[in-house]
């Protein structure tokens, strides 16, 4: 059923190994782009004394590390991120079509939803186990001074300490600040823009050009990533504090923050995910469109649901 329009039949390796690219690209450049802001807010969960807001930890990094000190921790980041987005919209694209078939095409339409939630929880699962060992290091450099700064200089530093210990005693925490994250992130993203079809665009989307179609991609991501920071921020404390200190437990961790500790720094993390969602799946679609991938469009009831539900003759 391959078109000339598409370089490639939906659900192939093809399709699946440009989707994995597609994701190395969007999450490797948001995330290393956004890193002085993700040192900063990193840093505020971990010294609150000494980092006092968004704009004074801006102030305090540079007037000790100068302008290089914001950079810190940028190529665990590319390389860590990289990784997760090959697994992330890649084996989503995967679970969708896998459980997708299982449900079959009635039931498929009935709990997209559901569908949504499953396969990106899947793929995310791979996904931290790929990213957990850059993760360790990333927050290492960033948020213990005099530690190591650089990649080469923290790997082989950590390993010698904890072993390989030290690299994925972090995947747990992870999977709880991350799961919820990306279930958010896929299931609200697909609703929306199904939403933004349906209730806002006043055209069908085989109407829209690809650049129409990219804009409601765009706002989907920002209005998901909105949802995804408040889903996941209590988390992501945690993670920060956790990687920094020795031999505590995320049960310790949270008791000691209390309700208002984990909420610190919220505003800062929705503009930074918002931002940064909004764009992932904006360089994601872009990608898409560029391989001249099959992009299904917004589900609709099959025909068979609609017979049995009496809405059609």
């Amino acid at each position: 059923m391959q078109n000339a329009e598409y370089s490639c039949e939906y659900g192939s390796m093809k399709f699946y190994a440009l989707c994995g690219f597609g994701g190395v690209l969007s999450c490797g450049i948001t995330h290393t782009a956004v890193v002085p802001l993700d040192l900063v807010k990193c840093r505020m969960q971990v010294d609150p004394q000494k980092y006092k807001g968004i704009f004074n930890g801006f102030s305090v990094t540079l007037k000790e590390d100068g302008v290089r000190g914001l950079a810190k921790g940028w190529a665990p980041t590319f390389i860590g991120y990289s990784m997760q987005g090959l697994c992330k919209f890649g084996f989503y694209e995967v679970f969708k079509v896998l459980y997708s078939n299982m449900l079959g095409e009635e039931n498929t339409y009935l709990w997209r939803t559901s569908l949504y939630l499953a396969a990106s929880a899947s793929a995310e699962f791979f996904a931290d186990i790929a990213l957990a060992p850059m993760e360790a290091a990333k927050v290492r450099i960033q948020t213990q001074p005099g530690y190591a700064n650089t990649l080469r200089d923290a790997a082989p530093k950590m390993y010698k300490e904890e072993g390989l210990n030290a690299f994925y005693k972090g995947v747990a925490p992870l999977w709880m600040r991350q799961i919820p994250y990306t279930m958010m992130k896929f299931a609200c993203f697909e609703r929306t823009v199904e939403a933004l079809y349906k209730f806002v665009v006043p055209k069908p989307r085989s109407e829209c050009t690809k650049g129409e179609q990219l804009v409601v991609t765009f706002v989907a991501g920002y209005i998901a990533g909105v949802f995804c920071a408040i889903v996941s921020h209590p988390a992501d404390s945690v993670v920060s504090v956790l990687n920094k200190e020795k031999g505590s437990t995320a049960t310790q961790v949270l008791q000691r923050l209390g309700f208002k500790g984990v909420w610190k720094g919220l505003f800062a993390r929705i503009i930074m995910i918002g931002t940064l969602t909004a764009l992932q799946w904006f360089i994601y679609d872009s990608v898409k469109v560029y391989f001249r991938l099959p992009r299904p469009p917004p589900p609709e009831m099959p025909e068979s649901l609609k017979k049995k539900l009496g809405l059609t003759d």
